[in-house]
């Protein structure tokens, strides 16, 4: 599949998150635990959704951020905190499939920066589009923050 990747600016996106340190063998297995109990707070009223599914990766280890974008601020509750997606210059592409092909779309962005002396600065993250039951229609936004 090949990716249109692109460089854009974007604004800080508040969010309703847990955050946890994993190790990679293990996220597969947690982040939707982490997501349910962003959901699960999200339905007490602790806040309002507005946009997506959203993980945040802060660097390599990962440190993750998973949850949703939200209206605005909120009172934290438990492992629910407020965060936000971060505000600057991004490399994105739209990754159009099954989940478990985002790599090569995380593996396109790292490739264009290179190619074009971009570097990047570790946090990243995937905004998820709309569930879709056919795999082939699901689209997730993939972004990396940059220095140019």
């Amino acid at each position: 599949m090949g990716y249109e990747v692109g460089l854009q600016t974007v604004a800080a996106c508040p969010t309703a998150v847990v955050a946890q340190a994993t190790t990679w063998e293990e996220f597969p297995r947690i982040w939707m635990m982490l997501l349910d109990e962003v959901y699960a707070f999200l339905r007490g009223g602790g806040g309002s959704q507005d946009g997506q599914n959203v993980m945040l990766y802060r660097d390599d280890v990962p440190n993750v951020e998973v949850g949703v974008q939200v209206a605005g601020p909120f009172t934290p509750s438990g492992r629910v905190i407020p965060s936000s997606l971060p505000a600057g210059q991004v490399a994105t592409t739209v990754h159009r499939g099954a989940y478990d092909g985002l790599g090569a779309a995380h593996a396109a962005v790292r490739a264009w920066c290179a190619a074009r002396g971009h570097r990047l600065q570790g946090t990243r993250w995937e905004i998820y589009g709309d569930w879709r039951e056919d795999p082939a229609e699901l689209e997730t936004r993939v972004s990396y923050l940059v220095r140019c």
